[in-house]
């Protein structure tokens, strides 16, 4: 289990960087985009399995989850219906959960803004839900190409969301603090004159396709 600390460690360094770090995997698709793009998040995957246009997994979901845990929903990327809205974001909150990661709609952004609760999502959709299918909590789900198991850290920001795995966490925060280093040595030489050309060895190559 990560602790709370390397949680927030994975929060601060961001998605970006996360990813490069763990050798560029664990990315979900760019379909998937924050309500708000100044929110941060990061936590445990609490994993759903959805049926379309219902939510009734949802709402067993939320009381399954403990404070700092992530949902993550595989709702098959239906755009619409709206399964998730500013009542259910009000629970969540109130339990402790972290945030929403939804391969699907949601609905209410501007009060789920202005509770700043952090929720990615393919877009929204005003049209309701049905209450009718179970649907699975915590199992291995895919969102696009990318699988995501229960346990397993999201990290989200503006720029997406990246997956660690749970037995990766150190290794991808050991990396992630070497190419944060490297990155400001590179912006300081940059300072001083030096050129992304020459930082990244990347004469040579230029000068083969005739562009120096």
């Amino acid at each position: 289990m990560a602790t709370t600390e390397q949680i927030k460690q994975l929060r601060d360094l961001g998605a970006a960087t996360v990813y490069e770090a763990q050798g560029a995997k664990g990315a979900l698709d760019n379909g998937m985009k924050p309500i708000d793009p100044t929110v941060r998040l990061a936590g445990p995957a609490l994993t759903v399995d959805a049926r379309p246009a219902d939510n009734l997994i949802l709402h067993h979901a939320v009381l399954k989850a403990k404070p700092g845990d992530v949902l993550v929903v595989d709702a098959k990327g239906f755009m619409e219906a709206g399964p998730w809205g500013d009542v259910l974001t009000l629970q969540a909150m109130k339990l402790g959960i972290a945030g929403l990661v939804i391969s699907g709609c949601v609905r209410d952004a501007n009060l789920i803004i202005e509770l700043g609760f952090p929720v990615f999502c393919r877009g929204l959709s005003i049209k309701g839900t049905g209450k009718n299918q179970p649907g699975k909590v915590n199992v291995p789900i895919f969102i696009g190409d990318t699988q995501i198991n229960p346990g397993d850290i999201i990290v989200g920001d503006r720029d997406g969301l990246v997956v660690v795995a749970q037995d990766e966490v150190q290794h991808a925060i050991a990396s992630s603090l070497a190419r944060e280093e490297k990155e400001a040595k590179q912006r300081k030489a940059i300072e001083e004159g030096a050129t992304t050309a020459e930082l990244l060895n990347l004469t040579e190559t230029l000068k083969r396709f005739g562009l120096v």
